[in-house]
C-alpha cells in the first residue's frame, strides 16, 4: 500500500523542523499529577549526546584546508554547555542566599515589632536599635520604645500583631499560591523522584512563599522556616534553570538542579554548606551521583557565600544560633547524654503520631478553614508563650540564648544565676511541653509552615533543663567520686552543650535523619570534641525511634499520609511474585487491524498513560509499548498531514531496516529509533510518521526495547528497578506473551494493604486514637456553642 511519508509534503525543511520542534515541546510536557519515566528520559539525553559527538568527530580541516564550519560549533556549543551548567547552579546558589538573607532580615524585623519599635528608625530591629548598647536589659536602650508603659498593655498589642500577622500570611496562600502552605519537603522528595507537580515549583509559589515566611515566624506560630526554606530554594532552582533550554528539555538534568537546590536551602537555614550536602544526600535524592553531589557542594557553597557576604545579622554569624564551644565533655556526662537521646527518640515518635491524627482532623473537618484555623492557632499561641521566657521570644533567637555557655556567653533573665537554677528549669520544662502540643497543632497547618526549628527548640530547652539539673548537682556534692575527673579551676558542667545536644536529639527524631545532624552540628558549633557525644545522642535517638515507631520520619508519613507515589529505600520483604500484584486486566493495542476510531475511543474512555502493542492472534506476543502523549501527538500529526477518517487502518509495527536506511545518515539512527521511536527534533533524520488515506503508521514511536520481566520474579527485585531506574511502568511477559504490567502505584498499594491486614490498629490516621477523640469532642462542643450564639443572636434582634 502506497505511503505518503510527511518530509516528502510540499513544504520547506525549515518550517518543518520549526513546526516540529514547538509541537515537541508540548510533547515534552507531562501532566500534573504524573510520574516521569526516567528511562525515557536518559534516552532523549543519549540522542541528544550522539548528535553533539557525531558533530565532535567530524574533522577539524576542511577539503580547502580551512576550519570545518561544523567542528568549530560542535567545540563552541560544547565549552558553552559546560560552563553553562556551573553557571546555572552558581546563579541558582546566589539567588537562594540573598533570598535567605531577606527573609532572616525581615523576619528579625516583624518579630521585634509585637514588642515594641525603635525611635531612631521605624525600619530598625531591636538588635541594630540598640547596636551600641551592651547589655540584655530592655531599659538599658532608650532608643527602643515598648508599646504601653503597662504589662496588659504591651500584651494585647501582642496578640493582636500575631493575629494580623497570620492573618495576612494565611490569606495570602489561600488567595493566591495554596502551594506555599507546608513545609515543602515531602513534595520536593517526591518531586525528585519523578512525580509532577505543576506549579509546587513555579514563581507565584515562591513569591508567596517568600513573603509569607516572616509574617508567620513573627506571628508566633510553632513553625520554622528552614523546611519552608528547602521548597523557596527549589522553587528558585526551578525557575531560574527553565530559563535555560539545556536544563528545561531534560528532566534529569532539572533534576540534578533540584537536589543542588534543597542543598543549598539547608545550607543557608542552618549556616552549613556541607550538611546541606548530606541532607540532599540523606534525605531528598534516591539516585545521587558523584556529578550531583559536586553541584550540590557548589550551589550550597555560593549560597552560603551569598548569605555570608549580606550579613543579615551584622555579627558575621549566618544564622543566629551558631555559637563555639572551646571546653571539653567527661565520661560520666555519657550517662545524661544517653537520656537526652531517649527524649529525642519519644519525641519523634510521640509528635509523629499525634500530628498526624491532627492531620486527619484537619482533612475531615477544616479544609475550608485554613485562614481560620491559622488565626486561631496564632492567637492561643501569643495568649499561652507571652508569659513564659523561652515562648515569648523568636525561636532561633531562643536556640542562640540556650546554647551559649554561662562564662563569657552572657546572661539571659537569670539563666546563669545559681540562686534562679530551679525557678529555671521548672520554666524549661513548661517551655517544653506547651511547645511540643502546640508544634502537634501547628505544623500542617495552611501557610508555610516547617518543623526543624521547633524540635530543635524543644529538644534545647529539654537538653538546657538537664544541664542545669546535672550541673545542680555538681554544685551539691563536687566532692563526690562521680564527679572526679571535674577540674576544680575549670567549670565542670556546660549546659549549653546540653541544649546543643538535646536539639540535635530532637532534631534526628523527627526527621529520622542520623548523619546530617551530626555534621549540622559540627559546623554550628567548631568544636569537635562534641562529635562524640553528638554521635552517641543521635544514635540513642534512632534506636528508640525505631523501637517504638518505626523508621519513617514526619516528611515520609506525610508522603504515606498524602498518597503521593513514592517507594522508599528501604529493604523489603513480601515473599510474593510479581504475578500476585500485577495489573492483569489491561487496554493494549492490537499491532494491526486496528482502525482511527478504535484507538481514539480507547483514548477516550481510559485514563491509563500508556498502551502494551501486542500481535492480533490470541498469543498476544509483546511487540512494544506507546506513551498516551506520543500516540495523541501522532494522530494529531497525521491529521494535519492527510485528510484521515475514522475508518482508517493504524499499524503500530516497527519500522523496517529499508525504511530506516532511506534517510539521511545520522550517528545510530536506527538504534535512536528502536529505543526512543520519540525525539524532540527531525534533525536527526528520524521518520516520526507515515500517513495516507488508507493506514496510519505509528511505528517509529513504538518502544520496541519496554522493561519487561518474568510473572515468578520475585517483588521486591521489581521494586528495586523502580528506585535505581525510574520506569513508569513494567510489563510482565511469560514466553514472549504479554500478561500483565505493573506500577509504582501498584506496588504501594499492596504494600498498603499489607500493612494493614497485619497491623493491629491499623494506620496511624485511619483509626482515632486519643488527641483524634479529644479533637472530635472540641470541634462538636465548639459547633454547639456557635449554633447557641447564633440562635440567641436572632432572639435578640427579632426583639
Amino acid at each position: 500500500m502506497e505511503r505518503i511519508r510527511l518530509e516528502d509534503t510540499p513544504r520547506s525543511d525549515t518550517f518543518r523542523q520549526l513546526h516540529d520542534t514547538e509541537e515537541l515541546e508540548q510533547l515534552r510536557r507531562y501532566k500534573d499529577f504524573t510520574t516521569i519515566d526516567w528511562i525515557q528520559d536518559s534516552i532523549l539525553e543519549r540522542n541528544r549526546r550522539l548528535r553533539a559527538s557525531r558533530d565532535i568527530q567530524t574533522s577539524l580541516r576542511d577539503a580547502q584546508g580551512g576550519i570545518n564550519p561544523p567542528w568549530a560549533k560542535a567545540q563552541i556549543q560544547k565549552l558553552i554547555a559546560t560552563g553553562q551548567s556551573w553557571f546555572v547552579v552558581s546563579l541558582v546558589g546566589a539567588c537562594i542566599g540573598l533570598n535567605a538573607a531577606l527573609i532572616s532580615i525581615i523576619t528579625e524585623w516583624l518579630s521585634d515589632l509585637k514588642m515594641g519599635y525603635c525611635v531612631d528608625g521605624w525600619w530598625l530591629n531591636q538588635q541594630f536599635c540598640c547596636w551600641e548598647i551592651d547589655g540584655e536589659e530592655e531599659s538599658a536602650c532608650a532608643s527602643w520604645r515598648t508599646w504601653s508603659a503597662y504589662s496588659p498593655g504591651r500584651y494585647l498589642v501582642y496578640v493582636l500583631l500575631a493575629m494580623l500577622f497570620s492573618l495576612i500570611s494565611a490569606h495570602l496562600v489561600d488567595s493566591f499560591a495554596k502551594y506555599a502552605a507546608g513545609s515543602g519537603i515531602s513534595e520536593i522528595k517526591c518531586i525528585i523522584s519523578g512525580f509532577v507537580m505543576k506549579g509546587y515549583l513555579g514563581f507565584s509559589t515562591l513569591a508567596i512563599k517568600s513573603l509569607t515566611l516572616p509574617l508567620v515566624i513573627a506571628s508566633g506560630l510553632n513553625v520554622g522556616k528552614e523546611g519552608p526554606s528547602v521548597h523557596v530554594a527549589c522553587c528558585v532552582g526551578n525557575v531560574v534553570a527553565r530559563m535555560f533550554s539545556r536544563f528545561s528539555r531534560s528532566q534529569g538534568k532539572m533534576r540534578e538542579i533540584l537536589t543542588a537546590a534543597s542543598a543549598a536551602g539547608v545550607a543557608v537555614a542552618f549556616g552549613s554548606p556541607i550538611g546541606g550536602v548530606m541532607f540532599s544526600i540523606e534525605e531528598m535524592s534516591h539516585t545521587f551521583s558523584i556529578k550531583t553531589m559536586w553541584r550540590s557542594f557548589f550551589c550550597a557553597l555560593a549560597a552560603t557565600g551569598t548569605l555570608s557576604a549580606m550579613n543579615p545579622f551584622r555579627t558575621g554569624k549566618l544564622v543566629l544560633f551558631q555559637v563555639t564551644y572551646d571546653r571539653d565533655w567527661h565520661f560520666f556526662e555519657i550517662i545524661f547524654f544517653v537520656i537526652i537521646g531517649i527524649f529525642g527518640g519519644l519525641y519523634g515518635v510521640l509528635v509523629i503520631k499525634f500530628n498526624l491524627q491532627v492531620a486527619a482532623f484537619r482533612r475531615k473537618h477544616l479544609v475550608g478553614y485554613g485562614v481560620e484555623e491559622a488565626v486561631f492557632l496564632a492567637t492561643i499561641t501569643a495568649v499561652v508563650s507571652y508569659f513564659n521566657r523561652f515562648l515569648r521570644i523568636d525561636m532561633s533567637e531562643s536556640l542562640g540564648i540556650l546554647f551559649k555557655e554561662c562564662e563569657g556567653g552572657g546572661d539571659y533573665n537569670n539563666l546563669c544565676q545559681s540562686w534562679a537554677q530551679w525557678p529555671m528549669a521548672n520554666s524549661l520544662f513548661l517551655a517544653t511541653l506547651v511547645r511540643t502540643v502546640l508544634v502537634i497543632l501547628s505544623y500542617g497547618c495552611k501557610v508555610p509552615a516547617g518543623i526543624f526549628v521547633p524540635s530543635m527548640a524543644i529538644g534545647a530547652t529539654f537538653g538546657r533543663m538537664i544541664g542545669i539539673i546535672v550541673k545542680a548537682m555538681y554544685t551539691t556534692y563536687p566532692t563526690s567520686s562521680f564527679f572526679s575527673s571535674c577540674r576544680p579551676d575549670v567549670p565542670c558542667i556546660t549546659p549549653g552543650t546540653y541544649a546543643l545536644l538535646g536539639a540535635a536529639a530532637a532534631l534526628s527524631g523527627i526527621m529520622r535523619i542520623t548523619v546530617t545532624v551530626v555534621v549540622i552540628m559540627f559546623e554550628l558549633t567548631g568544636a569537635l570534641t562534641y562529635i562524640l557525644p553528638t554521635m552517641i545522642v543521635i544514635l540513642v535517638t534512632k534506636a528508640v525511634g525505631d523501637c517504638f515507631g518505626g523508621g519513617r520520619g514526619i516528611a515520609d508519613e506525610m508522603i504515606h499520609f498524602n498518597g503521593y507515589p513514592y517507594l522508599e529505600r528501604d529493604e523489603h520483604s513480601f515473599n510474593i511474585p510479581v504475578s500476585g500484584v500485577m495489573q492483569k486486566e489491561l487496554h493494549t493495542m492490537s499491532v494491526t487491524g486496528m482502525t482511527l476510531h478504535e484507538v481514539e475511543d480507547k483514548l477516550e474512555h481510559t485514563t491509563v498513560q500508556g498502551f502494551p502493542i501486542v500481535s492480533a492472534d490470541p498469543q498476544r506476543t509483546l511487540i512494544g509499548h506507546i506513551g498516551r502523549t506520543e500516540l495523541i501527538y501522532a494522530i494529531g500529526k497525521a491529521r494535519r498531514a492527510q485528510d484521515i477518517h475514522p475508518s482508517t487502518l493504524c499499524n503500530f509495527e516497527p519500522p523496517s531496516a529499508d525504511d530506516s536506511g532511506s534517510h539521511d545518515t545520522a550517528v545510530d539512527t536506527d538504534v535512536v529509533r528502536e529505543l526512543a521511536g520519540v525525539e524532540e527534533d527531525d534533525h536527526a533524520g528520524i521518520t516520526p510518521l507515515a500517513a495516507s488515506a488508507d493506514i496510519i503508521h505509528f511505528g517509529p514511536w513504538v518502544n520496541q526495547t519496554p522493561l519487561c520481566v518474568g510473572p515468578q520474579l520475585p517483588l521486591e527485585i521489581v521494586t528495586d528497578l523502580f528506585n535505581r531506574m525510574g520506569p513508569r511502568v513494567i510489563l510482565v511477559e511469560y514466553h514472549g506473551s504479554l500478561v500483565g504490567l505493573i506500577t509504582v502505584k501498584d506496588v504501594l498499594r499492596f504494600m498498603a494493604s499489607r500493612e494493614h491486614a497485619h497491623s493491629t490498629t491499623g494506620s496511624v490516621w485511619d483509626n482515632p486514637g486519643e488527641l483524634d477523640a479529644l479533637l472530635e469532642e472540641a470541634w462538636l462542643w465548639a459547633g454547639n456553642l456557635w449554633r447557641k450564639i447564633v440562635t440567641m443572636s436572632r432572639r435578640i434582634v427579632r426583639r
